[in-house]
């Protein structure tokens, strides 16, 4: 399903900010897995993310996706093989338009756009039957504008809308970083739901330990542009937040300091 190999990325090579951000990343997904991504700030997580969906070009390397080579397609044409949901709950839906309208957007994801304006019936009660399952009562606020939704409304709605047309690869960005534990418990558990019904293949950048050990099928961490440990079966199920530290100094020859993933556990 997702296949790199050998993916290198500099930021501003050459000059004094010079920036190793991947370091020949190879990495393998069957259909259907769910893998969680953890490491350090500047560890290249988001990166990873950024150069499969396209926002950077890569320096080398290959990216194939169900087949089909993307790395270099610009990233509006690999929108029809991945859905996205950021960490800023403000950056995967446009304020100024209402729910409906996002919706219908999200619904002609990687197609070719026309003229034709407006929004059917049978769309509207699709929209709808979505929108229920979220169990917060946006069904009913078709027409309400997306800024006036709460963060975790509005990340709920993104993470709909990424899998609205079902993505081959599904990127999630610490997406749940920015909200409040309560809420971000709840879009997780949604998160967990949608992926589960649509058996989606998934990479779930994530801070908190705890969920990159529980979620999925399989958890990788990386360290200054490389994947350093991964794990799955029997070895991540038997591996405990105390394990995945230890298995990370030994493998990168430093401990963890950053606050925020010791915080979350």
């Amino acid at each position: 399903m997702l296949s790199i190999t050998g993916l290198k990325k500099t930021f501003n090579p050459g000059s004094v900010n010079e920036r190793l951000a991947l370091a020949g990343i190879s990495l393998e997904m069957q259909p259907g897995d769910v893998v969680t991504i953890i490491g350090g700030n500047g560890a290249g997580k988001s990166t990873l993310l950024n150069m499969i969906a396209g926002v950077f070009p890569a320096d080398e390397g290959k990216i194939i996706i169900d087949g089909q080579a993307v790395e270099s397609l610009p990233e509006h044409a690999r929108a029809s093989y991945i859905g996205r949901v950021f960490q800023d709950p403000m950056m995967g839906t446009a304020a100024s338009m209402t729910i409906e309208e996002n919706l219908a957007m999200a619904l002609k994801r990687g197609a070719k756009r026309g003229l034709r304006r407006g929004i059917k019936n049978k769309d509207r009660n699709f929209f709808r039957e979505q929108l229920s399952l979220l169990g917060l009562g946006l069904e009913n606020r078709l027409t309400t504008k997306v800024g006036l939704l709460s963060g975790g409304q509005r990340q709920a709605l993104t993470l709909l809308m990424a899998t609205l047309v079902t993505p081959k690869l599904l990127l999630l960005d610490e997406h749940t970083a920015a909200l409040d534990p309560n809420t971000g418990q709840k879009v997780l558990q949604l998160t967990e739901n949608i992926i589960e019904k649509n058996r989606l293949t998934t990479l779930m950048v994530t801070h908190n330990m705890e969920d990159a050990l529980r979620i999925g099928n399989r958890t990788i961490m990386m360290h200054e542009g490389k994947i350093i440990l991964d794990i799955s079966g029997t070895k991540r199920k038997n591996t405990g937040i105390s394990d995945l530290l230890e298995m990370f100094k030994k493998a990168s020859g430093q401990s963890i300091t950053n606050d925020r993933m010791l915080l979350a556990n």
